[in-house]
């Protein structure tokens, strides 16, 4: 009888033991009532150039959001995004992350989109243990910049690669630069002039700042190299469009080779014949993709007007669909969160299937693309 008191004492305890470790794994630094919202915070540029990214970003969470708590939410707990103006600027997105950590008490911040936005907040974020997840920032300075950073858009060091190789295969033996000095715009330079070099081509730059209007001195000087085409590594389609423009009025046709504005209709039509043919490098979406079409068309319902940038709006809506997962798994907490996010292997979402590497990086990069008959389209 003692016997079998002990061996019952024994096994009550080993299953309290088991029940105890699954909650406190689940269990976050920060414990929710009954009926408490997650709060996310949401880091974006909402006003400057950059807001042509930022309030699209912004509506597709929104989106993700309504569609998880009609769902019953996280664990019963419905999301509450909570929106700060990061500017795709450095000093503002920390000044944000600053607010979101210390005012609103987040685990979980979404953002920045732009690079300078991510690198700006980290150390923030760092200080209380918050995960900082990006949809968009893809500067290969954020490659394992902190184990509570993670990013499922590709770094720039592919999209970079990918148009260096498809400039030496064209024959081309001088690109020249017009780019603006943002992480964002160093990173694809960076890893542009690496690649072409290595192969026998070289580069010329010209740098402006972000706040620049007329870029006319610029783009004489790099005329005068005659280069066999010209790299808009530009921040904004906004940028893009006003050299453009100015291209066009110098009277200069040259071969174009975009970053990742050429997935903006507005930038190819305000110079058509000037970017038929222009090559940029773009993270591949897939039509198929079922998840995909759904955004499409529940985003079109829901705010007008077709799907702007795809290629970060699967990523943008599948980021909040994986902070759903991970808290479901782990519990509201940002250190657990981001363990569990560099843990994802094969996840299934709008973007198709997301593997975060053990430095934070999404695995997979970017496709050459073309613009042909004024619509920018994979290479075939």
């Amino acid at each position: 009888m003692l016997k079998n008191t002990i061996i019952a004492v024994v096994v009550i305890v080993i299953i309290g033991a088991i029940a105890w470790y699954g909650w406190s794994n689940k269990s976050a630094g920060t414990d929710l009532a009954e009926g408490e919202p997650i709060k996310i915070g949401v880091i974006s540029p909402m006003t400057g150039d950059g807001a042509v990214y930022g309030e699209p970003y912004v509506n597709i969470l929104r989106l993700a959001a309504d569609e998880i708590n009609v769902a019953g939410g996280i664990d019963g707990h419905d999301v509450e995004l909570i929106v700060e103006d990061g500017k795709c600027s450095g000093a503002s997105a920390a000044s944000a992350a600053q607010k979101l950590v210390n005012v609103d008490k987040v685990q979980i911040i979404i953002g920045g989109i732009c690079s300078s936005e991510s690198l700006a907040v980290i150390p923030v974020a760092e200080q209380s243990k918050v995960i900082v997840f990006s949809p968009g920032s893809s500067s290969p300075d954020l490659t394992d910049a902190s184990k509570f950073f993670v990013r499922n858009y590709p770094s720039d060091n592919t999209q970079g690669i990918v148009l260096a190789k498809a400039a030496l295969e064209r024959d081309m033996k001088k690109v020249a630069f017009m780019q603006e000095q943002t992480d964002y715009a160093i990173g694809i330079f960076n890893s542009f002039s690496g690649e072409f070099e290595n192969g026998g081509g070289a580069v010329v730059n010209e740098t402006y700042v972000s706040e620049t209007s007329d870029f006319r001195s610029q783009l004489n000087k790099l005329k005068a190299e005659n280069p066999d085409a010209l790299f808009l590594d530009v921040q904004t389609p906004a940028a893009a469009q006003r050299i453009l423009k100015q291209l066009i009025e110098l009277n200069w046709k040259p071969q174009i080779i975009f970053s990742d504005v050429a997935s903006d209709p507005a930038t190819v039509a305000s110079a058509p014949t000037l970017t038929e043919g222009a090559l940029s490098a773009q993270y591949g979406i897939n039509p198929g993709n079922t998840k995909f079409e759904s955004l499409k068309s529940n985003y079109t319902a829901k705010f007008g007007g077709e799907l702007p940038f795809p290629s970060y709006a699967q990523t943008e809506y599948d980021a909040l669909y994986l902070i759903r997962d991970a808290v479901e798994e782990v519990g509201y907490s940002g250190e657990k969160v981001a363990k569990w996010l560099r843990g994802v292997k094969n996840w299934e979402g709008a973007s198709g299937l997301t593997t975060i590497k053990s430095n934070g990086d999404r695995d997979g990069g970017h496709v050459l693309n073309v613009v042909k008959n004024g619509v920018t389209v994979p290479v075939e």
